[in-house]
């Protein structure tokens, strides 16, 4: 008897009257909008404007989500068109099934064609981005978890994954491949950030460490799983994908680093409309400065005229009793003179 275990959800789907919340959907929507947020902040700390990364996000998404559903159903063919299958249910995303390799690769073509409609290096967003992407991923996985899919081989462990029966599985504990994920996933976006400021990472080396951290992960965790996979040389068909990404991923970061060292100077060129905001900022800080100084001065005229005149009474007074000394040592010596005479 199992003392303790994860339980599953007992539906993936909550209906708010005719309006189904899916959790895949939801965790796939909360993880783009982490991504976004963190983007944006590392793009405005690297010198670039706010927007920026929403704007190359709309491409970028759409792209991704279209790659990853591809990736899925070319290396799942069986499952939407075997004999018996439904060829409709390719197109149910809602129901789990996105290939993370897929979604990269054509999610960065969407991003190319963003960062190109800016004039922006896509190496330099890509590294913006990187952590951001490995917190979606991290997020995203828990949408297995409402869909009691992705798990790994039976296990009593106390952190067992408890899978119901249904026609596609069998009741029991499982090793939760969907949590070792996710928690792999918040690793390497602490990795990249720890790294990026380490050691300045640039010309997308931080998009390639991301990439590499997480094929590690994901190779032995892939290796876990116990869904029906292709395989190739005893090896899962993903495994060998994480290991080829991998070595390429290095092999970036090591070229990259003797071509294009350092890190970009200038990621983003201002707008005209940038540049106008920003000297208006200019001018009106300007003329709040003009104001506080002329402010400052007209509180400070009365002390200025009043101390020359209480300055001035003593000097005269001095002034006069030296007069008077000068004449009556004037009118002694002239009263000498006359007695000598």
């Amino acid at each position: 008897m199992d003392l303790a275990y994860i339980p599953s959800p007992s539906t993936g789907v909550i209906n708010l009257g005719p309006i189904p919340l899916r959790g895949y959907a939801f965790c796939i929507i909360i993880g783009v909008f982490v991504a976004v947020w963190y983007g944006n902040k590392r793009w405005i700390a690297r010198g670039g404007t706010a927007g920026t990364v929403a704007d190359i996000a709309v491409w970028a998404v759409p792209f991704g989500l279209v790659g990853g559903r591809l990736y899925h159903v070319i290396t799942d063919y069986q499952l939407y068109f075997s004999e018996g299958e439904n060829w409709v249910d390719a197109f149910k995303i809602w129901e789990g099934g996105l290939g993370i390799w897929g979604a990269i690769a054509l999610g960065a073509v969407g991003a190319w064609i963003g960062c190109r409609r800016r004039g922006i290096p896509l190496p330099a967003y890509a590294d913006a981005i990187a952590p951001g992407i490995a917190l979606a991923q991290a997020i995203g996985r828990w949408g297995n978890w409402f869909n009691q899919e992705l798990y790994g081989k039976p296990t009593n462990l106390p952190w067992a994954l408890e899978i119901s029966e249904s026609a596609n599985r069998e009741a029991g504990t499982y090793h939760p491949t969907f949590l070792y994920e996710s928690l792999w996933c918040v690793g390497v976006a602490l990795l990249v950030v720890w790294a990026d400021r380490r050691f300045k990472l640039g010309h997308g080396r931080a998009f390639a460490l991301y990439v590499a951290a997480y094929c590690a992960g994901r190779a032995w965790i892939e290796y876990m799983r116990v869904d029906e996979a292709h395989h190739v040389l005893g090896l899962r068909l993903n495994v060998w994908t994480a290991i080829v990404v991998f070595v390429l991923a290095v092999v970036y970061i090591v070229i990259s680093a003797r071509v294009s060292p350092g890190r970009e100077e200038i990621v983003e060129l201002r707008t005209e409309k940038t540049e106008k905001s920003a000297t208006t900022d200019k001018v009106e800080k300007n003329e709040k400065t003009e104001k506080t100084e002329k402010a400052d001065d007209t509180d400070a005229e009365p002390e200025d005229t009043t101390a020359p005149a209480d300055s001035a009474a003593p000097a005269d007074s001095a002034a006069e009793a030296g007069s008077d000394e000068d004449a009556e040592h004037g009118a002694d010596n002239g009263a000498g003179s006359a007695a000598k005479s």
